[in-house]
């Protein structure tokens, strides 16, 4: 299966890290990979996201043309990208932030109240690892021990010490779509 997914938020908010991690998880796993970022014209606090495309052929094209997941993190991203989820896609989105329901009733939408939960876990900065721990519960794009893998290599030295707050933030994250 080819996993084409938009993750989308303002700058700031683990974007690019989320869609990074999930893209190296999958070249660990020796899948092919595509990862393309994409900023607003102001960087913090503008728009911002990035396409992975995960699959087991090679991938022609690093953009998303048909997104089988889109996850997305404000507002401006879900007005913006709920209509390339494709029949019978993933929509995940922050309910922390959004306050609007999806319009679309041919894809499977899942709310996820990630700032919530990475507040209650004590940092907020890890709202990106929830709704990426619900991303990987819902698609199986990835397994779990690899993006901790992943998340243990960038972290070791200096900040080993939110290696199991991010663990936690992507069960959390499963939690919430099981």
């Amino acid at each position: 299966m080819t996993h084409e997914i938009i993750m989308a938020g303002f700058g700031g908010q683990g974007v690019m890290a989320m869609g990074k991690i999930l893209a190296e998880a999958a070249l660990m796993e020796g899948k092919n990979v595509s990862w393309l970022p994409s900023y607003g014209p102001e960087m913090r606090g503008g728009t911002a996201n990035c396409n992975v495309i995960i699959s087991e052929d090679p991938v022609g094209a690093p953009v998303v043309t048909e997104a089988t997941a889109a996850i997305v993190m404000n507002r401006p991203s879900l007005d913006k990208f709920e209509k390339d989820v494709v029949p019978g896609g993933t929509l995940i989105i922050n309910s922390s932030l959004i306050d609007k329901k999806a319009t679309r009733e041919d894809i499977k939408v899942y709310y996820v109240p990630a700032n919530d939960i990475a507040n209650e876990l004590g940092n907020g900065r890890i709202a990106n690892m929830v709704m990426l721990g619900a991303y990987l519960a819902t698609s199986k794009a990835t397994k779990e021990d690899t993006i901790m893998e992943i998340i243990t290599e960038i972290f070791k030295d200096k900040k080993a010490s939110v290696i199991p707050l991010n663990k936690e933030a992507l069960l959390k994250g499963a939690d919430c779509v099981k």
